[in-house]
């Protein structure tokens, strides 16, 4: 018989454990690996039921072992050491705090935080960076705070039916089992968000928080009984339900994210935010309620647009145009028509900001992508590839103006090593080299002996087999509870064989059944008798894509085959938890996407920071990161006819690599058993690849780079009374308003003999059309450089010309030197755009007119 309900009742802490509850509220604990200890050291196995979760512990634990920890001093101590600890984490000074001009506060938005196991807000990758962004910036000290929402049933829990289908279950989740509170006005009350809806409704939430180390953590919650029954279940399941159930989502997270920012600062205090980090599309509505709040205070739309902007940060993740939400104009209409919403913002000014507008876009769409960029100043991809793709990807927005120029740059996504390192690993650092930082480890320091890292090596991957086969087995009882557990069950994989994993999200580019073009070739290199290899997969489908299940339904078939079962496994339900020992327990981590497809790919990081070596097409981070030494790379078809043919060619170089080099160089080892020739490349993968890929060189870039510039031109158009914001935006009017009669009219060139040599100066003189505009208000540019077909240029460089002096009807000229440095074919145009210090890039106006 099955509850009704279920919720989670504490224990009775006894009152010289009071340590214990706080070291369980903050969520530290899932990186901080001696709070970790101290939990385990509780009680093994509850820690390890309870999924590593402390608060579950607590509620699980008997109140005789309490007693028992109560009376023991040592344990007593040891836990008010760790409180003080987390006290002195909390409030020190770190990096951030050295810093000169940073914003005082940072709110950044994201509909997934993966942090733990225990808070299970996330369906993959997105998710996972994000949580990792947080832990990043609470360790380097940024004073920023999480936007998210509570989604009562999380993503799904993934099951396999007998033939090998996917199946979905979404548990029910007690948020007062989890480190929660809820955000209360001072007489108790739930402090609760609001928005308007259709047919005078309104949906509200209530707002938990949690803290991540430093970091807080706001997450918005409509199952309240405040709401209409359908209102209440806005926030049940993380990317579920059709259109409109996520418009609803992404309206809440947005707008009424900003406002619980709004309800934070007056109930907890701090300062407000002046940098908005918006991770992907779905948050782009915060910007809405941002300008909403401007107009409200006496600015026009244009200048709240420019003070808005000048302080928001766009992240894109997707390399594809399917992968960005997008709505029907009516609908999303339907829901701004009512100025209630955000007050002042007409119905006409939201739906140009998501409209498709551009050469190649669709009408009547409303692409959550395209306002996002609309509303920052600064936007990024995550890897330099996908900076570049993305660019291709979003060109429309910026006509006349080359891919190089569009303005979205990168920074590639980082780990968190603290998460992410295997403590086997830490110890080894901390023993042989003496620091547990493993970023910046030396790890070809002498001291670290081959053999000592061959041997943890060995046990993380009989850890991982120890944890596939329990999995495995737990699987099989579920689907048949009744049967016998087959014997051979506790026997699959073997903790001496190479061992390969692949985990990530079951979508179709993803191409998880790239192993198995060749089935009959794939059992050979399994089953090799001198070099045999073994396969550990795992990933989720989305629930409405079939696609992805009948991927994964065939790779399940494949591996029950009797010849395969011992060396390929699927584990279902991948997870946290899972991949923290699926993650250092292989020797290769496998990803073959198809190229440019994958826009970071950071499952191979969480990999290398453990001595795995990755095996991947060049895309991604790989593409940026490989050096033909930490790994190896799978060349990748891009010329092939077809699809098929792609598969079939690049599937052929996968299993080459492994037959042929992966293979040799693992099994060859001395005289003591030990793969000199592989340690070589761990070692080195460890050295070169653990700083590049922490989640602290990410979010230091993200300070750096967007967050500060972000501050200090959101400083500069909000002060006295946004006056920079209310020039700005009438600069932009007049430009854009002047632009149609802007022209390179003619180019003078000169300086050189007949046959131009390297070393030679031209000179040029260009005559400009103003259009009624001043010298000042454009930047007129030669660019120029090698040409190659039809006349392109080839990484071309760029020199501004220098006013000289005004003809008649509203022309000027302007005067420059290219110097002529390199012999080939050479070529060059003349340029004019907008110039204005409040711009962060020439292409931000979309404006340009170019010689003909």
């Amino acid at each position: 018989m099955k509850a009704i309900r279920r919720f989670t009742v504490r224990a009775v802490i006894p009152e010289s454990l009071q340590a214990l509850d706080e070291l369980s509220s903050n969520l530290r604990w899932s990186w901080h690996e001696p709070t970790r200890e101290l939990f385990r050291h509780i009680s093994e196995s509850l820690w390890r039921s309870t999924n590593h979760d402390p608060i579950a512990l607590l509620g699980a634990v008997s109140p005789e072992r309490l007693a028992e920890l109560a009376d023991d001093e040592g344990f007593v101590g040891w836990a008010g050491s760790l409180r003080d600890d987390l006290r002195r984490y909390v409030e020190e000074p770190r990096w951030y705090q050295t810093l000169e001009g940073a914003p005082q506060a940072i709110a950044y938005f994201s509909p997934e935080f993966g942090i733990a196991a225990a808070l299970p807000q996330y369906s993959g990758g997105l998710g996972i960076l994000a949580g990792d962004h947080l832990k990043s910036a609470s360790d380097l000290g940024l004073p920023l705070t999480g936007v998210g929402l509570f989604y009562r049933s999380g993503y799904f829990a993934q099951s396999l039916t007998s033939d090998g289908w996917q199946q979905e279950s979404y548990p029910v989740f007690d948020p007062d089992g989890m480190p929660l509170s809820v955000l209360r006005h001072p007489d108790g009350t739930a402090a609760l968000v609001a928005l308007a809806m259709p047919d005078g409704r309104t949906l509200s939430a209530r707002v938990w928080t949690t803290m991540v180390g430093r970091v807080r953590l706001l997450l918005l919650d409509t199952n309240i009984p405040d709401n209409d029954e359908d209102l209440r279940g806005v926030t049940d399941r993380l990317y579920g339900g059709g259109g409109e159930h996520r418009l609803l989502q992404e309206l809440l997270l947005g707008i009424g994210g900003v406002r619980a920012l709004r309800l934070v600062g007056a109930l907890l205090g701090g300062p407000a935010p002046t940098v908005f980090h918006t991770n992907e599309g779905h948050a782009g509505f915060q910007g809405l309620e941002r300008i909403a709040e401007l107009i409200s205070d006496g600015l026009t739309y244009p200048q709240a647009m420019e003070a808005v902007r000048a302080g928001t940060v766009f992240t894109t993740h997707t390399p594809v145009a399917a992968g960005i939400d997008r709505f029907e104009e009516s609908l999303v209409d339907r829901y701004f028509e009512q100025r209630e919403l955000v007050p002042g913002v007409s119905v006409e000014d939201v739906m140009q900001l998501g409209a498709e507008d551009y050469e190649g876009g669709t009408p009547g769409v409303f692409n959550m992508a395209v306002m996002g960029l609309r509303l920052a100043q600064r936007a990024n991809g995550v890897s330099k590839l996908h900076g570049n793709v993305s660019r291709h990807i979003f060109a429309g927005l910026w006509p006349g103006f080359d891919f190089d120029d569009v303005p979205i740059g990168s920074v590639t996504n980082g780990v968190h090593a603290p998460t992410w390192t295997d403590p086997l690993l830490l110890e080894l650092a901390r023993n042989t080299l003496g620091t547990s930082d493993t970023t910046h480890a030396d790890w070809l320091s002498p001291s670290l002996s081959d053999g000592d890292l061959w041997q943890v090596r060995h046990r993380l991957r009989e850890n991982l087999v120890e944890d596939a086969r329990a999995r495995i087995a737990a699987a099989w009882r579920r689907r048949s509870p009744t049967a016998i557990t087959p014997s051979w069950l506790s026997s699959v994989l073997d903790p001496d064989v190479l061992t390969i994993g692949f985990a990530r999200r079951v979508a179709t580019y993803k191409r998880l059944t790239l192993m198995l073009h060749d089935k009959e070739r794939l059992k050979r290199i399994l089953n090799d008798p001198e070099r045999p290899v073994q396969l550990v997969i795992a990933g989720k489908a989305h629930p409405a894509d079939d696609g992805g299940k009948r991927l994964i339904q065939e790779l399940v078939e494949f591996a029950a085959q009797p010849d395969v079962r011992a060396r390929l496994v699927f584990l279902p339900d991948y997870d946290i938890t899972m991949a923290q020992t699926l993650y250092p327990g292989c020797d290769i981590w496998l990803n073959n996407p198809l190229r440019p497809l994958e826009a970071c790919g950071t499952s191979g990081m969480k990999a290398a920071l453990n001595g795995s070596l990755n095996l991947s097409i060049l895309d991604g981070w790989w593409a940026e990161y490989f050096d033909g030494d930490n790994g190896w790379a799978i060349p990748s078809a891009d010329a092939a006819g077809d699809a098929g043919e792609r598969d079939a060619l690049e599937a052929n170089a996968l299993y080459d690599l492994i037959e042929h080099q992966v293979a040799p160089r693992f099994y060859d080892r001395d005289e003591n058993g030990v793969p000199g020739r592989w340690l070589e490349q761990v070692r080195h993968s460890l050295k070169t690849l653990s700083p590049e890929l922490s989640a602290d060189r990410m979010v230091r870039q993200y300070v750096e780079d967007l967050y500060v510039p972000a501050c200090r031109e959101s400083a500069s158009l909000t002060a006295n009374r946004f006056s920079g914001a209310k020039d700005f935006a009438a600069w932009k009017a007049r430009v854009t308003a002047a632009w149609p009669d802007v022209a390179v009219v003619h180019v003078e060139s000169g300086g050189m003999d007949a046959v131009p040599q390297v070393g030679d100066q031209l000179r040029l003189r260009a005559h400009v059309a103003l259009g009624g505009l001043s010298a000042s208000d454009v930047t007129v540019e030669v660019v120029y450089g090698h040409t190659g077909a039809d006349d392109e240029l080839v990484t071309p460089q760029r020199a501004g010309l220098e006013p000289r002096d005004c003809g008649s009807g509203g022309t000027a000229a302007f005067e420059g030197v290219v110097p002529l440095d390199r012999s080939g074919a050479f070529g060059y145009t003349v340029r004019v755009v907008p110039s204005n210090s409040a711009m962060a890039s020439p292409a931000e106006l979309g404006l340009v007119a170019s010689a003909h």
